[in-house]
């Protein structure tokens, strides 16, 4: 590290927002982890249950909404650790209540929390990593998810038991305070506030984007590319979220499989999504350190629009190919290919609002993209579901696979517009 002055404050600013994010998440899927023990001790009927989980979905689409926004104004370092301090504050709360009525006020709270998380984590990761390692780093530090969603149930199923649901809220809420201590101490926003130069490449020094530049709000909002991102994010995110909410559904009720079967089917989808993730930031990366990034087209759009590809071809042959004598091992192997090309794509979607944009302005971009994600994740909850009760499952996979289909066509057709946002000439 010695030879390396950047390497310390990288590995220390990266390891404190992995492990706050994992907290993030741990503290957002506490209610879930802790339910079959909380619904002894508390009567709630089916409709309670879901008015709180909502409750958490809506307020969380609202705050990271409005923490990209904020993100570009205020310190990223204040608000990641301030975010995590609520979430924990909102769990140790929920643990001392008993009313389904304050069960809900308080996860709403909850969930305006944890908007606070990602964004400020996108922008100091830009400014601590150069372009041809952003992907990846990127991609690294969204498996928090996936460790937070797969060990989660593990620590609770041998915890409660013993601690009980108010327990483990509560234990879970305390350490998500620690650690938020820790990771104001740890982190730092960027090079230059521990007397480190700017990173290449970061903050209109990328080949082929020479100049001096400030930011617009206007000039991004107006960008043709962030409109493109942010209609392909929708419809990609949108198709995970419909297959990973009701492929399960699809293959006992319309293709005649076994309840083991289709929870297979999703846990195979997982697993690819979180391969998928870290080689699309990765192989991506590569190709930025092999050519560079410009104002017109990108070197990652490859990979992405060859994942978009793949992943409706997938949905073609879930929904034509797959019966109720397929095997489990084809099943699997089409859940696999489709949760590492949705979860690759939408990994890229994140990188490329983020890299795109003056940094004064990728927390607004990000935003955005990822404002128009939720949209197409509500798009697959209850449309989705509408169009399979009317018309059937296969009826409704057809519709996903459809918007999937276009998307990638006019990703194709556009994919070499200006792909700068924000950015006017200074004066």
């Amino acid at each position: 590290m010695a030879d390396d002055p950047y390497l310390y404050y990288r590995v220390a600013t990266f390891v404190a927002m992995y492990c706050g994010y994992t907290l993030y998440y741990f503290n957002r899927k506490t209610f879930a982890f802790v339910l079959p023990s909380l619904l002894n001790d508390v009567h709630m009927e089916k409709d309670d249950l879901g008015l709180i989980v909502s409750s958490l979905a809506l307020a969380y689409a609202i705050s990271k909404f409005v923490s990209g926004l904020l993100t570009d104004m205020l310190s990223a370092r204040l608000l990641f650790p301030l975010g995590l301090a609520l979430v924990g504050l909102m769990n140790i709360l929920f643990s001392r209540s008993s009313s389904v009525e304050v069960f809900t006020a308080i996860w709403f709270a909850n969930g305006l929390a944890q908007g606070f998380g990602w964004p400020p984590c996108a922008k100091i990761l830009r400014q601590w990593f150069p372009p041809s390692q952003f992907g990846t780093w990127w991609a690294m530090l969204s498996t928090s998810m996936n460790v937070a969603g797969s060990v989660g149930p593990l620590v609770a199923a041998w915890l409660v038991p013993s601690l009980g649901w108010r327990g483990l809220m509560a234990g879970a809420g305390v350490v998500a305070l620690g650690t938020s201590g820790m990771a104001f101490t740890v982190i730092r926003e960027k090079p230059t506030d521990v007397g480190l130069a700017p990173i290449p490449g970061v903050g209109g020094t990328e080949k082929g984007r020479g100049g001096k530049h400030e930011g617009s709000v206007m000039a991004l909002l107006t960008s043709p590319y962030l409109w493109l991102l942010s209609s392909s994010y929708l419809v990609v995110f949108g198709a995970k979220s419909a297959l990973s909410d009701w492929g399960q559904l699809v293959l006992i009720q319309e293709k005649g499989h076994s309840l083991i079967t289709g929870s297979s089917f999703i846990s195979a989808l997982e697993f690819g999504g979180l391969v998928g993730s870290i080689v699309a930031g990765y192989l991506s990366d590569r190709a930025v350190a092999k050519v560079g990034l410009s104002s017109q087209g990108n070197p990652r759009h490859g990979l992405l629009l060859l994942m978009m590809a793949v992943m409706t071809l997938s949905l073609t042959l879930f929904r034509m190919i797959v019966g109720p004598d397929s095997s489990q091992l084809w099943i699997l192997s089409l859940g696999f290919t489709f949760g590492f090309c949705a979860y690759g794509s939408i990994s890229l979607f994140g990188v490329l609002a983020n890299e795109a944009s003056v940094p004064s302005l990728c927390g607004t971009a990000h935003a955005v993209v990822a404002l128009s994600a939720n949209v197409g994740g509500f798009l697959a909850g209850l449309p989705i579901s509408t169009v399979a009760q009317h018309w059937g499952w296969n009826a409704a996979v057809g519709c996903t696979e459809l918007a999937a289909l276009l998307a990638t066509v006019a990703f194709i057709s556009m994919r070499n517009i200006c792909t700068t946002m924000g950015r006017v000439k200074a004066d």
